[in-house]
């Protein structure tokens, strides 16, 4: 009997090969930095803990860079609004080569992982909402803490416990996490600005022409494209929106296909430049300033978790995330009319749900633009994420391991064909 044609693409299919080997050397520059992450947190963590945590806040609260330009900042600020405009802007480029020259060209491919990523921020940010409806009104403003998916997080858990998973799922992974990164932005300019200053916003936009004219014409020199992005970050930082929102702006501005000059384009350009930096530097050490949170022992975790707030980004994160990315996924896939990928089954697609409920980088961010650098509830929120992303890296690891034998055929498979 011959059989029946697919209906529509192959959901999870192997992409091309150049462009999985990208992904590959993405993917592993990541999952170093991830570890890198951890580290960092942990090293926080047990220092704000230990007899020597006055230190830590120390550290924390020493402030440098010029009054003058009003960036005499504590270290802790310089982390969460310098170091990662550098990760954003990282983000920014892999977001807008994968749409571009990527294989998230084919918008039936690009619409299902976008998709992944909105209910993704959709269902967590209503389970919050409606765990907190009956506490104060403070608590509602952390409604975006438990959107966020941490790539280099979750990937270092892959490391661990998903060696072989098909790369086909890493790279949706990778997709869901990046468009993820750039809802967060867009949610922390547009909910997140206390205060808005129109004319720095709008000196900012002057610098980035000539940024945006410069990488246009292939402009390479750091001498004069890093004053210009340094320019920008200092007046959107000074307008009052985060400054990280300048990171992904002048991202967007960096071509993806190389022009006159031979080789690759601009954008793949910096990213190799930029993402060690990155994932090696900027994560690290945002997680390493902002993860020291004091503990109280375990009767302090406890009693800490009963909190409404730290109860709704738990829940976000352990079951509004995998329960967003997995409805968006099942339903895009029958409205595209995809099939899944013959090796795979909807299993694998439920622990990578799972997984995205990793959140750490951007999650402690919101949570300090929340509720602010050292509060009290912005101590709950590291708990509850820390909790969360711990909760949901368990509960993968063990739905990915139970299908390790399926990945190493697939592996195996794919070997004997190359």
């Amino acid at each position: 009997m011959t059989q029946a044609p697919s209906r529509g693409f192959r959901l999870f299919s192997p992409g091309s090969w150049g462009e999985a080997r990208r992904l590959v050397d993405i993917l592993r520059a990541e999952t170093v930095g991830g570890a890198l992450l951890l580290a960092g947190a942990l090293l926080g963590m047990v220092w704000a803990n230990s007899p020597w945590s006055e230190t830590y806040e120390g550290l924390r609260a020493v402030e440098i860079g010029p009054a003058v330009l009003h960036l005499d900042l504590s270290l802790a600020t310089w982390a969460a609004d310098g170091l990662l405009a550098i990760f954003f802007f990282v983000a920014g480029l892999e977001l807008k080569r994968e749409f571009v020259a990527g294989d998230l060209r084919d918008p039936r491919r690009a619409a299902i992982p976008i998709a992944a990523a909105v209910a993704g921020v959709l269902v967590p940010a209503a389970i919050y909402l409606l765990i907190t409806s009956g506490a104060d009104a403070e608590a509602a403003r952390g409604w975006a803490v438990p959107t966020a998916t941490d790539i280099a997080f979750a990937l270092a858990v892959l490391a661990v416990i998903g060696r072989h998973l098909p790369a086909a799922l890493r790279t949706f992974l990778l997709t869901l996490a990046v468009v993820d990164d750039v809802l967060a932005i867009a949610i922390i300019a547009v909910f997140y600005t206390g205060h808005l200053a129109p004319l720095p916003l709008l000196a900012a936009s002057a610098p980035l022409v000539v940024f945006a004219l410069l990488v246009r014409r292939g402009v390479r020199a750091w001498w004069l494209l890093l004053p210009l992005a340094a320019t920008t970050w200092g007046l959107v930082h000074a307008s009052g929106v985060h400054a990280t929102v300048a990171g992904v702006l002048l991202a967007f501005t960096v071509p993806v296909i190389g022009g006159r000059r031979a080789g690759p384009g601009l954008a793949e350009h910096f990213e190799h430049r930029f993402r060690p930096l990155s994932a090696g530097v900027a994560v690290p050490v945002f997680a390493f300033l902002s993860a020291g949170v004091p503990l109280g022992g375990l009767d302090g975790v406890a009693k800490a978790l009963t909190d409404p707030v730290a109860l709704a980004i738990v829940a976000g994160l352990v079951i509004g995330k995998p329960v967003g990315v997995m409805a968006a996924t099942w339903l895009m896939a029958r409205f595209t009319r995809a099939d899944l990928d013959e090796n795979l089954a909807w299993v694998d697609v439920l622990g990578l749900s799972i997984l995205a409920g990793i959140g750490f980088t951007v999650s402690l961010l919101i949570g300090e633009l929340a509720f602010g650098i050292g509060s009290e509830r912005d101590g709950l929120t590291k708990i509850a994420v820390l909790t969360g992303s711990l909760a949901a890296a368990l509960l993968a690891a063990a739905i990915l391991r139970l299908r390790n034998n399926a990945y190493r055929r697939i592996e195996q498979a794919s070997l004997t064909e190359g």
